[in-house]
Parts: structure tokens; sequence; C-alpha cells
């Protein structure tokens, strides 16, 4: 008999559920996308029941294509989209305002304020952070601070705080766990990375209680058990990690010096540095990769905070396209983006700019630009992105010749290409490219005793397909320079 794992998957636009055999093969799958919802300029939130209930759904899902019950599954792990805020009632369950998502920009003045009383330095020490509206410790703030009552509860400690793990896990286990990992406690703003504890400090600068945070475990750990009314039998929940930090593992990227690029809603570039919490000079992140049996592992990340969300925008904003699928074709269809750039900063822009005010924009349209040309420099536009973070982690003294890509936009042959061509790198596809279930999944066996060492995962890593840089160098640094220059016209015309 074979031993059957289940990931969940929670992301920015679905929900993700995958029956893993031990081999890390695929067996079964759920998905199910939901509503994303924009109050204000800047705003975006998620129903967390809707995040809940999808979840579910997408689970059953799973179980039921892999053609298996929930008894045969040895264990659950769960990934998330990491710096998605909620806060519930603790008898009830329920949330009392929607989620507001690591994409939302409502706390920018209040990170700005912050700022300028100079204790952005002091955070980013202990956090490994920048003071941006990214990360979930204004976004708790705004909550209690604007939601008639919230703030009274939470210092009566009626209240419980958590990211989307967090949040799942009390749910599956019926209350009976208020907990998270290190590597989502390590996007909160509220922890230090270095003590591996909640800050006073930085919970006090927040006017935080820290009565409403989770207990912060291992990535891999005892996290209690689900439910048997969800799925029919009770499953040992295994690990918690953070979406970017699951693809690490997925990937395999488990020496220093590994670096692993995953395009989803936005595009995360995650470099391993070891057990060295090592502070950038070049306005990345310092954070923590996993932690496996008290053994902390730190990386240098990068956020965009729009890959696939242009391709989305080209589909459901514009209606351009009627399916991802078809960005392919046009933009093989046209020699070059025809001088067209597209800066994707609909919420900002991400690292090494973390300009929260900053808004996209198409450059250089003529009258022969078509949707082909539009296409292409949206697809273009990712590739730029990443090279910004590469430059940064370069200048951070990173050196590497190979970048394992992952994430739906990777499916694309034609954008790991451009980015081999653009970032003068060999581009690896590994066979499994859903690694940020894989490296959920990769942890709940570890737990288990199924895998017995990361170097055991790391042999069951295959690389489907290799692109090698081919574009000339006066080409590549003519068309970065053209990026570089669309991206300073978006930020000088910020508001």
């Amino acid at each position: 008999m074979d031993t059957f794992i289940l990931a969940v998957d929670q992301g920015t636009t679905s929900s993700r559920a995958i029956v893993f055999n031990a081999g890390g093969e695929i067996c079964g799958v759920g998905q199910q996308e939901f509503a994303q919802h924009y109050p204000q300029d800047a705003w975006v939130e998620h129903d967390p029941e809707e995040i809940w209930e999808t979840t579910l759904s997408s689970c059953r899902k799973a179980i039921e294509n892999a053609g298996i019950s929930a008894s045969d599954i040895a264990g659950i792990g769960i990934t998330n989209q990491r710096e998605t805020t909620i806060v519930w009632d603790r008898k009830t369950g329920e949330a009392v305002y929607p989620a507001i998502v690591w994409q939302d920009r409502r706390t920018a003045a209040r990170c700005a304020e912050l700022k300028a009383q100079g204790v952005e330095d002091i955070v980013s020490r202990r956090s490994g952070l920048l003071l941006d509206p990214y990360f979930s410790g204004s976004k708790v703030a705004w909550i209690l601070n604007n939601v008639a009552g919230a703030r009274a509860r939470a210092e009566a400690g009626e209240l419980a705080f958590g990211t989307v793990d967090s949040f799942l896990l009390w749910r599956l286990t019926g209350g009976m766990q208020h907990a998270t990992d290190v590597t989502n406690a390590s996007r909160t703003l509220l922890f230090n990375i270095h003590s591996q504890q909640w800050d006073p400090d930085l919970l006090a600068l927040f006017n935080i209680p820290e009565s409403m945070l989770p207990e912060v475990k291992d990535s891999c750990d005892d996290y209690g058990r689900c439910d048997k009314k969800w799925f029919g039998a009770e499953i040992p929940v295994c690990a918690l990690i953070g979406d970017q930090q699951a693809a690490t593992v997925g990937q395999a990227c488990f020496e220093p010096g590994m670096v692993k690029s995953t395009y989803g809603t936005g595009c995360f570039v995650v470099l391993n540095t070891g057990a060295t919490a090592l502070r950038s000079e070049n306005r990345l992140l310092t954070t923590v990769a996993y932690r496996i049996r008290g053994e902390v592992c730190y990386a240098l990340e990068g956020s965009i905070f729009v890959a696939g969300a242009a391709v989305q925008w080209l589909r459901d904003g514009l209606h351009l396209i009627g399916s991802a699928s078809e960005t392919q074709a046009l933009a093989e269809s046209v020699e070059s983006s025809n001088g067209v750039y597209m800066v994707p900063a609909f919420t900002g822009l991400g690292a090494p700019y973390w300009d929260p005010d900053a808004r996209g924009a198409i450059f250089g349209l003529t009258r022969d630009t078509g949707i082909a040309h539009i296409a292409r420099a949206t697809l273009e536009s990712v590739c730029y992105q990443t090279r910004d973070l590469l430059e940064a982690m370069r200048g951070d003294g990173a050196d590497f010749e190979t970048l394992r890509v992952d994430g739906g936009m990777v499916a694309n042959n034609w954008v790991v290409q451009r980015l081999a061509d653009m970032l003068d790198c060999r581009c690896e596809r590994p066979q499994v490219t859903e690694t940020t279930a894989l490296g959920a999944a990769y942890l709940t066996g570890l737990q288990l005793g199924i895998y017995q060492s990361l170097e055991e995962i790391a042999e069951l890593w295959r690389c489907e397909s290799g692109f090698d840089p081919a574009m000339n160098e006066v080409d590549r640094a003519r068309r970065y320079t053209g990026w570089k220059n669309a991206v300073s016209r978006v930020r000088s015309t910020a508001s």
C-alpha cells in the first residue's frame, strides 16, 4: 500500500489541495477560485468563510480524484498566502473583519509615520523586514483600531490573530490549535527572527496584545488532528509553512547559495543563506526559510507583488485574452514588444523599490501597438522584475549560475526562455511544478518519518527542462535600461 499525504495550498486567488504519494507524485487534485474584493483604491480583501469553504471543497475533491478515502491519508500539510491577516472570535471562530490581503496598501500612511519616527532600523534588525503595509503587523493594528469594539475584545483575550495557516488550522482542529510556524511568524513584523520569539517591543510599537498571537512551532511539528467531521477520518496535521518557503523546500534548495523563483499571483525569489541571517544592503528581506527540529535556516527574499496577476488583469480587466495560456502564442507572434513596457504596479512596487504609492502604467504605445505587443510586454515585465531582484541579491554577494523556477507561469516556455535571456543564467523547471504544495507534503512526510532527512528529499528532485541564455549582452542591456526608465517614470508620477 502506498502512503498518501494531503497538501493544502491556500493561495491568493484560489484554494488548492493535492494528494501526493511518498515519491512526490501527484495522485489527485482539487482547486477552486474565490472572489477578490477591492472596496477602495489599493485595498484588497478576501472573505474568510470563502477561504474556508473553498479549502474544504478542494480537499474533498483531491481525495475523491485520488481514488482514496480520508483514512488512507497519513498526514496533512498546509501552505498559504503569507501576510494575509485574519482576526477572529475565539468562541465562535468567526472573523471580525474580512481578511486583509498581503497586497493591501491601506496602512501605507501609518508605515510612513513610523518610518518618520526613525524606528525602521530596529524593526528591520529584529524582524528582518522593512516597514511596509505588505506585512501583517500594521494590518492587525488597523483592524483593532477600526472595527468597533475590536481592541477592547482583543485586550480581554476574546480575539485571535493569525495568518491563513493559523485560521485553517483552528477550523480544521475545531478550535483546539492556535498555532503557526516560524516562516509565517517571520512575515508579521512582530517576530524576532534571531530570538525566535514574538518581540515585546515590536508588539508595543503596533499596540497589539500578545494574547492574540498563535504559538510558534517548527515548520514540521505536531499541529494536532483534523476533526473527523470534515473528511470522515481524524488526520494528523504535521506541517505549516508559508507558500514561498514551501516552494523552497519543494525545489530542494537546501544548500546555502541555492535560489528559486516562484511565479504565481506575484513573484518571489528566495536565496538560501543557511544558518546566517544575512542583512541585505539592497532592500531585500531577511526571513526564515524553515525550522526543522529546532534548527533554523534563513533566506534572503525579494518580493514582486504582481506577476501572474498581470496576466489575469489582461483576461479579466481588459478582456484582451480568454485564458492565460493564450499569452505564449501572442508573444511569439511578434518579433518584439515594439518598444512597449508594462509596469504592473497595481498595488505599488515591491523589492527593491518598496514604493507603496506607485501605480501601474503602459509606456511606448503607438498606432501600431496591438494586443500581442501588450501581452508580450506583460510577460516581459515579470522577467525584468526578476532581474531587479537578482541584481539586488548579487549586490549582497550572492553568486549563482542556476535559478530553479516554478509556479503557473513557467508552463509557458517563452517566459522561461526570456527569463534565462534577461537574467543571463540557466533556468531549470522541475518535473513537478506544484512545488508549493510539494514542499508542504515533504515536510509532512519528514514529520511522519516517511523521509529521514532533507538529503533524502533532495534526491527526489528532477529537472524537466533547462533553459540557457541565448540573448547577446548588448540587447539584454538595452532592454533592461528601457525597463528601468519605465519604472522611474511610474515612481516619479506616484501620488
